[in-house]
């Protein structure tokens, strides 16, 4: 028999990914439609990270991410693979609204991430010095962005910090928990970063940016979330994977990673694993400590990654005491700039942005609240009554609202999102140039190409397709090995 009919007729290697987010599950399902073995392990007692749902009021609700970007196809997709796509659904509003200035005002549109193109859709938002700062940009000399440059710094320099403040912080904060003036735009805010190296204004940047947006007519919503919450998504891989004939283990964290003749031992505190290749779909600093051993270089980048925490409070009122508050009425919910010294970063009106929400509890009116970003840690060592108290007491600020919730639930994401500072993608290209040292082994998650659900995604996929070609290109990788041998 010929050594290629042998390789068509032998499985390509087993596989283990370690951990059960949302990229270890995408990576997971990925190697086991291509005919992979697999082994998944979560070191927690359920899989999907970030995504989670819960109870408020005898209403399931999502407790992390509630929605995905679906301007991307990697995550609707993956939802349309494990048969969800009749369940996904889009907002039933996307009017959200600014809570800035002792008021509550409509958010700005025709902007990227906060930094407008048209300075004529501010006048709400900004004081008259604002505006008069921003018509000062074309006298100004270029701001250089070298090989990369905080947004809030560069914004701020073109356009004035009132820009910064009450815009981008706010809607940048809200997407990864962290500091405008610290977050890096070449990693976060790619298209600015590229349009504003082509030179000129920065509101032309912006303007280009959008005419290139309309010349792409996407059509469809630019967000979707799921019936019954972005929290099944999930279980739904999680059954997909086991169809294909994965395993997955929770509660069971792994110990060690270790080199051998023919793969990888992964040790957990019951079994030790024989792979073929690993995927590391960890956060950072568990990756870090994974990875010590067989490659100190990658660890110690690793161990240089910073995360925000951060808090959810989730509230339920009876609707018949929250209909006098027209301030509640056909918003999605609002943000608020850190600037104005409030203790919610933001608020989701659940009830209203969620069709299934509202039809799940028609007697109800639910909406959730953030609490935390980097550098903010206190908040999240209130007690959970605390943390609804000042809840409650910014949303009365913000909607006049003074009704008393039926039920809450307290949510905390402790390390919940990586922090993207100047230089993140070079880190991100040095951890990934010390891992490729290494056979069979992959990084992914929201730590490398961005913290969305879909970003996680396509790094799972990009994770499990170079090790799919790596131990299918290199035979000795998948002699004698599998989920039993070495135990």
């Amino acid at each position: 028999m010929q050594r290629s009919q042998q390789r068509a007729e032998t499985p390509p290697g087993h596989v283990v990914v370690i951990g059960g987010g949302i990229a270890g599950l995408a990576a997971a399902h990925r190697l086991v439609t291509t005919g992979v073995r697999v082994t998944l392990l979560e070191a927690t007692d359920r899989l999907g990270g970030k995504l989670m749902t819960g109870e408020v009021a005898g209403v399931q609700v999502d407790l992390g991410a509630e929605s995905m970007l679906a301007r991307r196809p990697e995550a609707v997709a993956l939802a349309e693979a494990v048969g969800l796509a009749d369940r996904l659904q889009p907002p039933a509003t996307a009017t959200a609204s600014l809570w800035t200035r002792d008021a509550l005002r409509p958010m700005p549109k025709g902007h990227v991430m906060g930094v407008p193109g048209d300075p004529a859709v501010l006048g709400e938002v900004l004081s008259p010095e604002g505006l008069a700062r921003i018509a000062e940009e074309r006298d100004l000399t270029p701001t250089p962005v070298g090989e990369d440059v905080a947004v809030g710094a560069y914004v701020a320099d073109r356009l004035g910090r009132e820009v910064v403040d009450r815009l981008v912080e706010p809607l940048l904060g809200g997407v990864y928990a962290g500091d405008a003036y610290r977050i890096s735009m070449r990693a976060a805010v790619p298209q600015l970063f590229e349009a504003v190296k082509e030179g000129g204004p920065l509101l032309e940047a912006v303007g280009r940016i959008q005419e290139r947006a309309a010349a792409r007519q996407q059509a469809g919503p630019v967000f979707q979330g799921i019936e019954g919450g972005i929290g099944t998504l999930p279980a739904a891989v999680g059954d997909a994977v086991r169809a294909g004939g994965g395993d997955i283990l929770t509660e069971t964290p792994v110990l060690g990673l270790t080199r051998t003749e023919t793969g990888w031992a992964v040790r957990t505190d019951a079994r030790t694993i024989a792979a073929d290749g690993i995927v590391l779909a960890t956060p950072a600093w568990s990756a870090g400590t994974l990875l010590a051993a067989e490659s100190p270089a990658a660890s110690a980048e690793l161990s240089g990654v910073e995360y925000a925490s951060m808090a959810l409070v989730t509230l339920a009122f009876r609707r018949t005491d929250i209909e006098a508050y027209s301030a509640l009425r056909g918003r999605s919910g609002l943000l608020v700039p850190p600037v104005d010294g409030h203790t919610i970063k933001a608020s989701t009106f659940s009830s209203n942005k969620w069709q299934w929400v509202a039809d799940a509890a028609p007697g109800l009116f639910v909406l959730r609240t953030s609490v935390g970003r980097y550098g903010e840690e206190d908040h999240l060592h209130r007690e959970d009554e605390e943390l609804v108290s000042v809840s409650l007491r910014d949303l009365a600020a913000a909607t006049g609202l003074t009704a008393r919730p039926v039920d809450s639930e307290v949510t905390r994401w402790i390390g919940g999102l990586p922090q993207y500072p100047v230089g993140h993608l070079t880190r991100v290209a040095r951890i990934r140039d010390e891992v490729a040292k290494l056979p069979a082994l992959r990084v992914c998650g929201a730590v490398y190409d961005g913290v969305g659900i879909p970003a996680c995604i396509a790094s799972a996929h990009r994770a499990a397709d170079e090790i799919t070609r790596e131990i299918i290109a290199t035979p000795t990788l998948v002699r004698g090995t599998g989920s039993e041998a070495g135990q």
